[in-house]
C-alpha cells in the first residue's frame, strides 16, 4: 500500500508512532529514529530555508525521493508541516499540545539527540520526554567510520564525487532527480545518446567526474560537469547513457542512484581518442551494476 501524504491541517486524530525531522537524505541515523514509527512528521520546505534563508544548506533530495525513499521503510503516513514564518513562532509547548497530542494523538514520539523545535529551537528532545502523554525515544547520533553521520557531512561528501561514501552514510546510493532536457545531440553522433538533466541549485549534485550508476533502473554511466573536449561554453550537465538501452525521455523525469566514481573529468585531444574513453567507461559501468549490492 502507498505511503500516505497528509499536509498537517488535514491530519484525523488515531493512535500514531510518530517520527519527527527534517529528514533531508534520510540518513542510516534517521532511519534509527524513524524505524519503529508508522508516522514522519516533517517540514517542507526546509525550516532553515524561511527563518535563515541565507545560511540555508543546498538539500540532499528533493521531496519526492524522500517521500519514496521513506515509504520503502514501511512508513504508512507522511504528515509534512507547511514551515512558514508563522509556523516558525509556535513555542515548544503548543507543539506538544496542538500537534503532537490533539492533532496527531500520538502515543510514541522518536527523535534524535540533536533535534530541535519551537520558536528560537527552545525545544528539545528531553521537553519531549519530560510529557507522560506519550513514550519519547531519544534516538544518539549514529557514526560510520568512525565520524558522526550528519546530512552536512552527506553534502560535502557527494560534492567531492565520493558517492561510495555518501552512500555509507545514507544507507543507500545517492540519488538525483530532474527532467530531461533537449541537448546539443553530441552523445547522439558519437554513439553514446544521453539523457541530459541540468542540476537544480537548490540541490547537491556530485562533483565533476564519469559515474556508474542506475537511471529509473537502468544501469547507466554518467557524465557530470562541462564537457571540456568540446568547450560549449555551456554550465553543468549531467549526461546520462543508459547502457542497452534507447528510449527519448525528453521532458520526463529521470531519477539517477550512482554507484561508483570512474574517474574525473578531463580534456581529449580528439572524438576518437574520446569515444575509446567513453567506451571502456561504459564497459565498466556495466560491470559494476551487474555486480552490485546494496550492502556492498
Amino acid at each position: 500500500m502507498a505511503i500516505q501524504v497528509t499536509s498537517l491541517p488535514d491530519a484525523e486524530p488515531r493512535p500514531r508512532r510518530v517520527a519527527i525531522g527534517s529528514f533531508d537524505g534520510v540518513h542510516v541515523g534517521h532511519r534509527e529514529v524513524i524505524a519503529d514509527a508508522d508516522t514522519v512528521l516533517t517540514f517542507e520546505p526546509h525550516p532553515l530555508s524561511v527563518i535563515h534563508p541565507e545560511a540555508a544548506p543546498k538539500l540532499i533530495m528533493p521531496f519526492p525521493v524522500k517521500r519514496d525513499v521513506i515509504e520503502g521503510l514501511g512508513v504508512q503516513e507522511l504528515v509534512v508541516i507547511p514551515f512558514d514564518r508563522d509556523f516558525s513562532s509556535i513555542p515548544p509547548e503548543e507543539f506538544i499540545n496542538g500537534i503532537l497530542i490533539d492533532k496527531l494523538s500520538a502515543d510514541r514520539v522518536s527523535v534524535g539527540e540533536n533535534f530541535r523545535f519551537g520558536a528560537k529551537a527552545k525545544g528539545t528532545p528531553e521537553m519531549l520526554a519530560e510529557r507522560s502523554e506519550f513514550e519519547t525515544e531519544i534516538v544518539p547520533l549514529v557514526e560510520a567510520g568512525g565520524e558522526t553521520v550528519s546530512s552536512t557531512r552527506i553534502r560535502a561528501l557527494v560534492a567531492a564525487g565520493d558517492v561510495e561514501g555518501a552512500a555509507v552514510c545514507l544507507g543507500a546510493p545517492f540519488m538525483l532527480e530532474g527532467e530531461v532536457v533537449s541537448g546539443d545531440r553530441r552523445g547522439r553522433t558519437l554513439g553514446f545518446p544521453t539523457a541530459n538533466i541540468v542540476p537544480d541549485d537548490r540541490y547537491v549534485y556530485p562533483g565533476h567526474g564519469i559515474y556508474a550508476a542506475f537511471a529509473n533502473g537502468r544501469p547507466a554511466a554518467v557524465n557530470v560537469g562541462v564537457r571540456p573536449t568540446f568547450e560549449s561554453g555551456r554550465g553543468v550537465l549531467v549526461e546520462t547513457h543508459i547502457i542497452d538501452h534507447d528510449e527519448d525521455l525528453y521532458g520526463r523525469p529521470l531519477r539517477i542512484a550512482f554507484v561508483e566514481r570512474l574517474r574525473g573529468e578531463k580534456r581529449f585531444a580528439g572524438t576518437d581518442e574520446l569515444i575509446a574513453q567513453m567506451q571502456r567507461d561504459v564497459a565498466e559501468a556495466r560491470d559494476l551494476c551487474a555486480t552490485f549490492t546494496r550492502s556492498k
